[in-house]
């Protein structure tokens, strides 16, 4: 017979338990919270407000955009608010929505990033034929599709997880909830759910960057045939996207794809892919991208009561 499922609330670990650490902890948090969501608000307002912004790639950017800031709100309040208490809790139905939501940005941000790849593809390999095959309405077909991966990949991830008992100990040795650690506490054997959560999250993570990685080698290949100034405008555009790709895919690779085990490692990996990489996105994609910097000084200076142009 199983063992019945009696926990109520769940103990976060938290990042450190050092009071004078967490109070540093709690003024740069926040602080890079802030950074994620007004950088990534203005990449938003920017590509919406600018017309010289309406192809493919800046659509996918906002919706990028959009899920860094939903993705790093999943994790960073809660982290935040818990460094200025001693005991972090969080209930349980509060622990398997904040996992469902974790994955199911997370997923999402993995399928836009592949989505994002295929323009670039199209856009330098076949540019007579990209405004035939990236229409809106196959981008917008595309971005429904990548949220729809990311439900159907977040919620294997939640029913392998909420079928299994729990009935002590409470504590995750965590600072939100994620699979591996509560793996950890079920009172049942997890070995063949395990290989199930590495199946789907890591092999999702490990195919899409493997197909990443060869888009780009096309890519720069096909470059060769280009004249100078179109290689420097494509390979600034791609240089811009495969750094976000190494800093989002590494994490979740170490952390995904591997049997349900944690290390010592593991908060500041996912602080890294949860927090560090949504506020560096922004950046990555302005300052190297003069066309974006332009639309920002473009939007700044003029009279911002004048309503946006309709899209």
């Amino acid at each position: 017979m199983e063992p019945a499922n009696n926990v109520t609330e769940f103990i976060l670990s938290g990042l450190t338990q050092d009071q004078e650490l967490q109070q540093v902890c709690f003024v740069l948090f926040l602080l890079f919270y802030l950074v994620i969501v007004l950088g990534n608000l203005l990449i938003i307002v920017t590509i919406i407000c600018s017309e010289g912004l309406n192809c493919p790639m800046y659509f996918f950017l906002s919706h990028l955009s959009f899920i860094d800031i939903c993705y790093s709100s999943v994790t960073a309040p809660k982290l935040i608010a818990d460094f200025l208490v001693e005991r972090k809790t969080i209930s349980f139905d509060g622990c398997i929505a904040q996992l469902f939501m974790v994955h199911l940005f997370g997923g999402t941000e993995i399928f836009i990033l592949t989505v994002m790849a295929y323009d670039r593809y199209i856009a330098i390999c076949n540019p007579l034929l990209y405004t035939t095959i990236m229409n809106k309405h196959v981008c917008s077909w595309m971005v429904v599709a990548s949220w729809v991966g990311g439900f159907a990949h977040s919620m294997v991830q939640t029913l392998l997880t909420v079928q299994l008992p729990f009935c002590g100990p409470n504590e995750i040795d965590h600072y939100f909830c994620d699979v591996h650690p509560l793996l950890k506490l079920a009172c049942t054997d997890t070995f063949i759910v395990g290989i199930m959560v590495v199946a789907n999250s890591g092999m999702i993570s490990l195919t899409s960057f493997v197909v990443l990685v060869v888009s780009y080698i096309v890519i720069l290949a096909s470059l060769r045939s280009h004249s100078s100034k179109g290689r420097l405008k494509a390979f600034s555009t791609c240089a811009s996207h495969i750094t976000v790709v190494i800093l989002n895919f590494g994490p979740c690779i170490f952390i995904y794809l591997r049997p349900s085990t944690t290390f010592s490692e593991d908060k500041m990996v996912t602080v890294f892919f949860t927090i560090i990489t949504p506020m560096l996105n922004p950046l990555i994609y302005t300052l190297r991208n003069e066309e974006v910097k332009n639309a920002m000084r473009k939007l700044w200076s003029i009279n911002f009561s004048k309503s946006c142009p309709s899209l």
